[in-house]
């Protein structure tokens, strides 16, 4: 049976041109990798974890204190059955928290990129929140790097593109499935929105990939390992060399389904002025560009943010 490979991106360092020859290929099969070796600590993702779990069993009340109407969840908690995978009848099973990267308030991006909210019921949300979220934003660039590599771009091509990105860290607590045959699932068929999405602690079962082949297929990690997969827009930027594969989160078919599900993942965006045309070096003849106008992040955003109704 297939497999999303597990590579150690120590190896980065080590053995270059393997590596990248390996991680490309990976992607371009699965649109999904699983990267180890990438010295997030322990404690640091467990203290994250054990703050959101504290925060979600909170009453709701409390954390309807964080929620933003209008604002389509950009910052602070958005309550269950909001977020709907795009054409799915039915609402996800899920409530999640939003924290996005701190700006100077007199930035350009200002407008677009509000502060972040810190729920005071947790006295450690803003230290182990913002600490995971900067270190899978570190992580997410040195993938990147890796990326533009095998396909023929300077190593350095993203970082100007993204050292401002609209970047987001989502805690999301699917809660225990009570009942039998409800037809929700605890996250629909989707693919994402922005560059790559990181998701630390998908240890649990649930998370499934479709394959080229039109199968569903379990990625469960080991270890350390942390899930890295590529979203729409940089399967846009890539002239869809970089695949932005389906994927969802399925209710277990065991005890597990009385059991919370945790999950943490970082969605890695660009700056919102930059714009998603293919680059040049992945339109030939053989994959000639797929796309005749031109769209900003920001745009594409809030495009897609309609779709799966959080705006």
């Amino acid at each position: 049976m297939k497999k999303v490979p597990t590579l150690d991106i120590r190896r980065y360092d080590t053995d270059r041109a393997a590596f990248v020859a390996e991680l490309g290929a990976a992607y371009r099969e699965f649109g999904f990798c699983c990267i180890s070796g990438h010295g997030i600590p322990r404690d640091l993702i467990d203290g994250a974890y054990d703050a959101f779990q504290q925060f979600f069993a909170l009453p709701a009340e409390t954390k309807m204190k964080y929620h933003v109407p209008g604002s389509g969840g950009a910052r602070g908690y958005t309550p269950f059955k909001v977020e709907t995978a795009k054409d799915s009848k039915y609402a996800d099973l899920k409530e999640f928290w939003h924290v996005g990267r701190e700006i100077p308030r007199d930035s350009r991006f200002a407008d677009v990129m509000p502060p972040n909210l810190w729920p005071t019921e947790v006295a450690s949300f803003k230290q182990y929140g913002y600490g995971l979220f900067e270190a899978l934003d570190q992580l997410g660039t040195r993938v990147l790097r890796a990326l533009a590599l095998h396909i023929d771009l300077p190593e350095n091509y993203f970082e100007d593109k993204t050292e401002q990105g609209n970047s987001i860290l989502r805690p999301i607590h699917y809660p225990p499935i009570t009942e039998d045959n409800i037809p929700n699932v605890r996250a629909g068929a989707h693919e994402d929105i922005n560059f790559i999405t990181l998701l630390v602690g998908a240890s649990a079962e649930g998370l499934e990939v479709l394959t080229r082949e039109g199968e569903w297929l379990p990625i469960t990690t080991e270890g350390d390992a942390i899930v890295v997969n590529i979203g729409d827009m940089l399967q846009r930027l890539t002239n869809h060399v970089y695949p932005s594969t389906t994927h969802r989160v399925v209710n277990p078919q065991n005890e597990n389904a009385r059991k919370p599900r945790y999950s943490v993942p970082y969605f890695l965006h660009p700056n919102p002025d930059v714009v998603l045309d293919p680059v040049p070096q992945c339109v030939t003849a053989e994959n000639p560009s797929r796309y005749d106008t031109s769209i900003s992040s920001h745009e594409y955003l809030l495009q897609r943010l309609r779709e799966i109704k959080l705006i």
